[in-house]
């Protein structure tokens, strides 16, 4: 089995972008946890008390209705944070964090985090990009879920798993998928089956690897292209400010 090197804090993107001043101060205050398959790092109107940087594992934020059912709005992995509501001032929000590829992610206390961002500097620049490539990212979601073909849906969380992940593997059961979706099982294990057939992926026992992924992204809707792009305008390393 290959052994995989411990995670660091460059796994996670925004600590990565974080100048040397900055990283003295908070990672000393940063706990690597694992993230289960499956786990809730917060439900819907929970305050919360800590942020998450995912190194390889990925978070989906899910808006859940009253009689149980579920529809993913974002997925959150390496690129980003889980729990912006902390340091934009709500303290709570409507949506549930729930691990949907098992992995580990940095912990910080919402307190460091929040006393960092009041500083006004570079971490409050990366974390209010960040934010705006998720918002695009939940709006294109919302678009996608409304006007596209489950198969294009499909193509397109593939894609923005992959994005977040190190690998070209995804562990997920095909209910999982359906609930992150908003559809049937049925239309998930059709779709899946599609895209298997053609040689794109394989699907075994949960496990799915991405097989061909530029004949992925030709069968996504133009949803998986418009985050994307809005997430590399963004998300790229801004030069550092200079002190004044």
């Amino acid at each position: 089995m290959t052994q995989h090197p411990d995670p660091t804090y460059q796994d996670n993107h925004i600590l990565a972008a974080l100048p040397a001043d900055v990283g003295e101060r908070l990672y000393p205050a940063l706990e690597l946890i694992a993230l289960p398959l499956g786990k809730v790092l917060y439900e819907s109107g929970d305050t919360m008390g800590h942020v998450y940087f995912p190194t390889d594992s990925i978070v989906s934020l899910l808006y859940v209705m009253e009689d149980g059912a579920s529809a993913e709005i974002s997925v959150v992995g390496n690129e980003g944070i889980v729990g912006i509501a902390l340091f934009m001032g709500g303290q709570s929000t409507p949506s549930r964090a729930l691990v949907q590829s098992a992995g580990s992610a940095w912990r910080l206390s919402g307190k460091r985090l929040t006393d960092e961002f009041q500083r006004h500097g570079e971490l409050q620049d990366v974390l209010l990009r960040y934010t705006q490539a998720l918002i695009t990212q939940m709006a294109q979601t919302a678009v996608c879920n409304r006007h596209h073909s489950i198969d294009q849906q499909l193509a397109r969380w593939l894609l923005l798993s992959l994005d977040r992940l190190p690998s070209n593997c995804l562990t997920m059961t095909q209910e999982l998928i359906a609930n992150m979706l908003g559809v049937r099982r049925e239309g998930v294990t059709e779709a899946a089956g599609k895209l298997q057939k053609l040689g794109v992926i394989e699907y075994y026992r949960g496990r799915i690897t991405v097989l061909d992924r530029p004949r992925l992204e030709a069968l996504s809707c133009e949803c998986y292209a418009v985050v994307k792009r809005e997430s590399d305008r963004l998300l790229t390393p801004q030069p550092h400010r200079q002190p004044v």
